[in-house]
């Protein structure tokens, strides 16, 4: 925070953003990250960790929506979700919006973020955090899912950037992936944030693509502009069997009507968050680096 009045965000270590600051709503050091909940004159309330934007009011649909719904969307009633962050509850509501699903587990590793979005972000969660169909525990995402004994049809993950030192840095990983592929069922499908696609700044994306590409048969990088991010913000999706690409329209028009609510995806969405930019695709073809556990990426 730079004063009592602005906050201000470095994107790079070459670039910031400043917001004016009209309430500070919450503020506490937790045991794992600085947590601040503001309320910015641009944004309306905004979820702060680490010094790092993770949602605001104005448009965290176009954040969760863009996540969630085109992996739910290709696949054949997901039944078993898994969400590995995602503290704010927005990721929940998105899953809940599909009936087939019958359970969705949410592993976050501080209980102090997921109490306070509750607390203070209701506008995110809208109740799904008291959905029966949800079960919340407080772990370190890959250590549950290195010992899970379940499947699952679906796992979002809906993690912080993989700064150094930072809570999320061996969550970007190829042996975090291959855990993530074990605990998947035979034809689960999983999706990733996967930071800055811009043009100056992808080279995180990139290495995520790639390293995803070591692991999964099927890997269809996206990416959509959050506003609040000053970037487009990039998304993997991956899997054991399906491809967003290749439903036909009629499938994907029908399944899109049946959801309710939604204010950033549809069909024409879901068409145009694959469509990635020259440069972009030609960088990820060319990407020869793999994120390993013994050498770890940083988003800086």
């Amino acid at each position: 925070m730079l004063n009592s009045k602005w906050f201000l965000e470095f994107t790079t270590d070459d670039e910031a953003s400043l917001h004016n600051i009209e309430e500070v709503v919450f503020s506490a050091r937790t045991e794992y990250q600085m947590l601040e909940i503001l309320r910015l004159g641009g944004y309306g309330k905004c979820l702060v960790l680490d010094g790092k934007m993770q949602s605001t009011q104005t448009d965290e649909f176009i954040y969760h929506e863009s996540l969630v719904h085109p992996s739910m969307i290709s696949m054949d009633f997901p039944v078993s979700v898994l969400i590995a962050g995602g503290g704010e509850g927005a990721t929940i509501r998105e899953a809940l919006r599909y009936p087939s699903v019958e359970e969705i587990y949410l592993v976050d590793l501080d209980p102090e973020v997921v109490n306070a979005c509750k607390k203070h972000l209701p506008e995110w969660h809208r109740g799904a955090f008291d959905n029966p169909k949800v079960t919340v525990i407080f772990e370190d995402a890959r250590k549950f899912i290195e010992n899970s004994g379940k499947k699952f049809d679906l796992i979002i993950l809906d993690l912080p950037e993989p700064f150094d030192e930072g809570p999320a840095a061996l969550l970007y990983t190829r042996e975090f992936y291959r855990a993530v592929f074990d605990i998947l069922s035979g034809s689960g499908s999983m999706v990733t944030q996967a930071t800055s696609t811009a043009v100056h700044n992808c080279s995180a994306f990139l290495i995520i693509c790639k390293t995803l590409k070591e692991v999964f048969p099927i890997v269809r990088p996206y990416s959509t502009n959050v506003p609040s991010f000053y970037s487009p913000w990039g998304f993997v999706f991956a899997s054991k069997q399906y491809d967003p690409i290749s439903l036909s329209s009629g499938v994907l028009k029908n399944r899109i009507s049946l959801l309710e609510g939604l204010r950033f995806y549809d069909y024409d969405v879901h068409t145009g968050l694959f469509i990635l930019p020259k440069f972009l695709k030609e960088a990820i073809e060319k990407e020869e680096r793999v994120n390993t556990d013994s050498n770890p990426l940083s988003f800086y």
